[in-house]
């Protein structure tokens, strides 16, 4: 399981170390393969390899004539790319998964339960600090949240 926010560093060739203990869970869930891949938020996803393949057969399992399945497909199935923890602990990420998450050196690595997003730590920042001034000015939450507070 995947869960809290790690400051992490990118080195000149685009490596990344993997937190220990978001590593020790990766061997044990896949044998330290990772696949990458972008989201809409202009972050990165970190699945192990078993929790992507689920994913990827449900994309692939979207109506290809549905628009928005399509874009979903071209997105994060087109950039999808295997990775592999190095003995070291490292994940090289590949410059063009990179520039489209605009990582420069420090990014922020946010558990999702079964995933991580890899993000820029400024764009993080501003994002975070913006979804918090917009649900401050929400009333309208699901009921499914309405016991939830943050």
């Amino acid at each position: 399981m995947f869960r809290g926010a790690t400051k992490v560093t990118l080195d000149d060739k685009g490596r990344m170390v993997f937190p220990t203990r978001y590593r020790e869970h990766a061997l044990e869930r896949s044998q330290g393969k990772l696949v990458a891949t972008v989201d809409r938020d202009q972050c990165l996803l970190l699945y192990p390899l078993p929790d992507w393949e689920q994913i990827e057969r449900k994309l692939m399992a979207l109506p290809s004539l549905h628009a928005q399945a399509r874009r979903l497909q071209r997105l994060m199935v087109g950039h999808a790319t295997e990775l592999d923890l190095d003995g070291h602990g490292r994940l090289l990420l590949p410059s063009e998964l990179r520039e489209f998450a605009q990582l420069e050196r420090h990014g922020m690595l946010i558990g999702q339960g079964n995933r991580c997003e890899l993000w820029d730590e400024a764009r993080w920042n501003e994002r975070r600090t913006l979804w918090l001034a917009n649900e401050a000015a929400t009333t309208d939450l699901p009921s499914e949240l309405d016991s939830l507070t943050l």
